[in-house]
């Protein structure tokens, strides 16, 4: 787990619930997600609810809690905020009961309930984002959430499992192709610098700088965009080095 402490997560995930809320209550719930789509805001507000609510229940239990044991899945109509208020609350509530440290079921692998309260930070920061550009709202991240953010992206598409879970991410095996991703927030030092490097067996990602075959430049919050496809490539906010073909490549396999 990153050196972010539980008291930093804690406030980033609170913020981030929060700032998903405040849209939910002011904005019509039909607008269309145009970084999901198929989704509307509505369809938004009920998965990050969701997802909150089965964090949990699975910090709460240690283990897989399936779809329909699942409580209070459904937002109700003009309450959608406190819906989602209260399921982060639920969150940090088993959290702080069971301890960092408490094992608990992560996607197929062990997890912790520290990894679990890391999981929902990133994942409600990235939909707040997807909620706040398509109902014209303003959306940042704290440059350190952020790098953290691109950290356990890349740990999960370079992890040995997760081509399992998503055969596109075979396409990621190499024969040593890299990429270098620079932050460019002041603070970072080497919490802002990934290198990845594609071998037969699949990426490889570290925390280093590098010459690498392709490098991208940005702020933090810009690079965690990209990589979750919120932000394309062409995006101003990013400078790119040498073989964009293989950053393209890249992104056009790790969509989620």
């Amino acid at each position: 787990m990153a050196a972010i402490s539980e008291e930093h997560y804690r406030a980033a995930f609170t913020a981030q619930t929060d700032g998903i809320a405040r849209i939910a209550e002011t904005a019509d719930p039909g607008t269309p997600i145009a970084t999901c789509p198929g989704w509307t805001l509505a369809h938004l507000i009920q998965h990050v609810g969701k997802v909150h609510r089965r964090a949990a229940a699975t910090v709460r239990r240690g283990e897989r809690v399936p779809d329909e044991e699942l409580e209070d899945t459904v937002p109700p109509a003009g309450g959608e905020g406190d819906w989602l208020r209260a399921g982060a609350e639920r969150v940090v509530e088993e959290i702080g009961r069971r301890g960092l440290d408490a094992p608990a079921w992560l996607f197929a692998r062990p997890g912790t309930a520290g990894l679990w309260l890391r999981r929902v930070t990133h994942e409600t920061t990235v939909h707040h984002a997807d909620a706040a550009f398509s109902c014209g709202r303003e959306w940042s991240a704290p440059p350190d959430l952020a790098a953290d953010g691109v950290t356990e992206a890349l740990e999960f598409f370079c992890s040995p499992g997760a081509a399992a879970r998503r055969p596109s991410l075979k396409e990621l095996r190499g024969r040593g192709e890299t990429l270098h991703l620079h932050a460019t927030d002041e603070g970072l030092g080497s919490a802002g610098e990934w290198l990845v490097e594609r071998t037969p067996d699949g990426p490889v990602s570290s925390q280093e700088h590098r010459k690498a075959d392709v490098a991208v430049r940005g702020q933090a919050e810009v690079l965690l965009l990209l990589l979750m496809r919120r932000a394309p490539a062409a995006d101003p906010r990013l400078t790119i080095f040498g073989e964009s073909s293989l950053l393209d490549h890249w992104l056009d396999h790790t969509a989620f």
